[in-house]
């Protein structure tokens, strides 16, 4: 009973981890991208329409390129899963006195005796699906992964880019002049750069005061430089 509880828990947090690392992917970058553009934009044109319009098509085009991306690196480590799989297998089958040995060999680095060593390698070759699954996890560090996770990966990423999206862009929707728009643009994302580099620095360890302020300064270099090149553009 133990055991399961513990896999529940484990089962969760993996779940949660990669929840989580989908959504700072996608709202990093759907914080980051749409307000540079609508900086951007707002150093060359006056009407905030245009702004809607060009910032609606990037937050569309933006979420679905990395939803893909997501979705693609789910399918690959899925692939890559199954290829290693098929190998290990193989090497089961054709390689066996060598799978015996790398089989010891890990029983022998965790500090069990020989005599042990003998046993445990014994007991886990008399069934080899348990066999490969053992060598997958301890020899090659990989865990089957989830089949639905290239699809839930790209729902998650692309939604948080959208949610990102829409903050910087929020203040063009009601303020018709792009320049007093992007005054209100720059304080509504900042604030929420900083709450988000806040929250994603704490969860990873880093100082969360540092991370938040990082991410920040980031994000208006970038929003800078964007209005800064159109300032030198315009015509």
């Amino acid at each position: 009973m133990d055991t399961h509880l513990h896999h529940d828990h484990l089962e969760s947090h993996l779940k949660s981890s990669d929840l989580l690392r989908d959504v700072v992917i996608g709202m990093s970058d759907g914080l980051t991208v749409p307000f540079a553009l609508a900086a951007g934009l707002s150093g060359a044109v006056d009407s905030s329409s245009i702004i809607v319009i060009a910032g609606i098509a990037e937050v569309a085009a933006g979420s679905i390129a990395m939803g893909l991306g997501g979705y693609l690196a789910g399918k690959t480590e899925q692939d890559h899963y199954k290829s290693e799989l098929r190998r290990e297998y193989d090497e089961i089958e054709n390689l066996r006195h060598k799978e015996i040995e790398e089989t010891k060999e890990f029983f022998a680095n965790i500090g069990l005796s020989p005599a042990l060593q003998e046993q445990a390698t014994q007991e886990i070759a008399q069934d080899k699906d348990r066999w490969v699954e053992f060598m997958m996890k301890y020899e090659l560090g990989l865990d089957k992964p989830d089949p639905k996770r290239a699809t839930k990966s790209a729902l998650n990423i692309g939604i948080s880019y959208v949610v990102g999206g829409i903050i910087p862009l929020s203040p063009y929707f009601f303020i018709s002049s792009s320049i007093d728009a992007l005054k209100y643009s720059i304080v509504t994302t900042l604030v929420c750069l900083f709450i988000f580099g806040f929250f994603k620095s704490r969860m990873t360890g880093v100082n969360p005061l540092w991370g938040a302020l990082k991410v920040t300064m980031i994000g208006a270099v970038a929003a800078a430089a964007a209005f800064g090149v159109a300032k030198l553009f315009e015509i």
